[in-house]
């Protein structure tokens, strides 16, 4: 006869770690999803407001963002803040190491503040029954020379701001370089030449200039950087970064060459938009990651090696339409917390959880406060012959970005919802043992 023990029930404690779109709305789509008195959501996040990340380019220029406090956002959910650094997980043992300042914000869902004593930096450690892991991404040196020493992101508010800063700074005439000619990139580059027509704009792109559009998308970015007076340097590889200018290099293969050696492009500053990395702490665990550091996971966003860990955003290596790892972006990122926090709240309530597809419909690009580039896309993200263009496009990317926000304070997307009771699980046997994968 078979003998199992039962688990005195106790609130299920889950952590998420990361509050970008990803972490924000999983917290807050489980918190809508299980009773109070069941669980306890924890979020861990360096800064005790909600960053809109797809607007680090507007924050760059000097553009004011609405503060979105998480304290209003979480308010009467139970969904617990605390305003701290993750500083390591230990998969196996299943906590949190968080380094923050006592009393700086850590509060809950419905306004009452926990830390006591006064301000300094403390090192905790939170143990967690489930933890979600949505760390997100910073930017991608590539290692660089000069890179990190000289060059701006703006991948987080911190580095918008810094680069804000400098921007103010500039006289009439300066040189700036964007480095990337992808979407971030592209971004960058249109709205500083819009915002301040007076200075010498240039972007450099590996490849053609917005090589992956269509040809109506190609000829409208083309004629969007001529009319900002934007001077683009394709098919070139910038090798090095200094405090004045960037070394170039023809890039492989390219098709067009204006030189057959290295080259310099002056730069009284440097933007850095050449892709993402994500945080280096799932590396440092035992959570079974890809070559880049992203966990892999299944279809409901579970680690393959750590059942009790989810992995959603850029963290996580997700696989979409055509067997392909969806590129890490906001379109990416929020269908993978749904998906994670309606499984995570079927297993805890003992339903059968489900998987949505995730696919592509568009990429939406601003290019300054005026006009923009819709490029409706295939499910796995290739260009399709249409496209949106000019004004229209940029009210279209402005509503994208306003709901991607409503999205985070509203996770259920408006729909009401009922908080299930969490069903209790039986404990594995004494002698039983769960083998962790590296």
């Amino acid at each position: 006869m078979q003998v199992t023990q039962v688990r005195k029930l106790t609130q299920h404690r889950v952590i998420v770690i990361g509050a970008g779109y990803a972490g924000a709305i999983a917290a807050g789509r489980l918190a809508r999803r299980l009773r109070n008195e069941d669980v306890t959501i924890t979020l861990v996040n360096p800064e005790p407001d909600f960053v809109e990340r797809v607007r680090m380019h507007q924050l760059a220029v000097g553009q004011e963002l609405r503060p979105r406090p998480f304290s209003e956002m979480f308010a009467g959910t139970g969904v617990r803040l605390r305003v701290a650094r993750v500083t390591a997980v230990d998969a196996t043992g299943r906590t949190v190491t968080i380094e923050g300042e006592t009393g700086a914000g850590n509060r809950t869902g419905n306004g009452t503040g926990t830390g006591t004593g006064p301000t300094g930096n403390t090192t905790e450690q939170l143990p967690y029954d489930t933890l979600v892991y949505a760390l997100g991404s910073s930017w991608n040196t590539h290692d660089i020379p000069g890179t990190a020493e000289h060059a701006h992101d703006i991948a987080g508010r911190p580095g918008a701001l810094r680069l804000r800063e400098r921007l103010t700074a500039l006289g009439t005439g300066q040189p700036v370089v964007v480095v990337g000619g992808g979407l971030t990139g592209l971004e960058a580059a249109t709205e500083i030449a819009e915002a301040r027509p007076d200075l010498d704009v240039s972007l450099v792109a590996r490849t053609a200039l917005g090589d992956w559009l269509s040809p109506k998308g190609r000829r409208h970015l083309r004629k969007v950087c001529a009319r900002l007076g934007i001077t683009v340097h394709e098919h070139t590889t910038v090798t090095a970064v200094g405090h004045d200018h960037v070394t170039t290099t023809p890039s492989p293969n390219g098709l067009a060459r204006a030189t057959t050696g290295p080259a310099t492009i002056p730069a009284a500053v440097t933007v850095w938009t050449t892709g993402f990395a994500v945080h280096p702490i799932a590396r440092a665990t035992a959570l079974k990651v890809d070559a880049t550091g992203r966990i892999e996971v299944d279809g409901t966003m579970r680690s393959v090696s750590h059942p009790d860990v989810y992995a959603i955003g850029d963290a996580a290596l997700v696989t979409g339409p055509g067997d392909k790892p969806l590129r890490m972006s906001c379109a990416s990122g929020i269908p993978t917390a749904w998906q994670a926090a309606d499984s995570i709240a079927s297993r805890l309530t003992g339903t059968k959880p489900t998987t949505v597809p995730l696919r592509y419909f568009n990429q939406c690009i601003s290019l300054g406060r005026k006009d923009g580039l819709i490029q409706y896309v295939t499910a796995d993200d290739q260009a399709r012959p249409a496209a949106l263009t000019g004004r229209t496009a940029a009210l279209y990317k402005e509503l994208v970005c306003k709901g991607a926000a409503w999205g985070v304070a509203n996770p259920t997307l408006g729909r009401p919802t009922r908080r299930r009771a969490v069903v209790q699980e039986p404990a594995p046997l004494p002698h039983a043992t769960t083998a962790n994968a590296g």
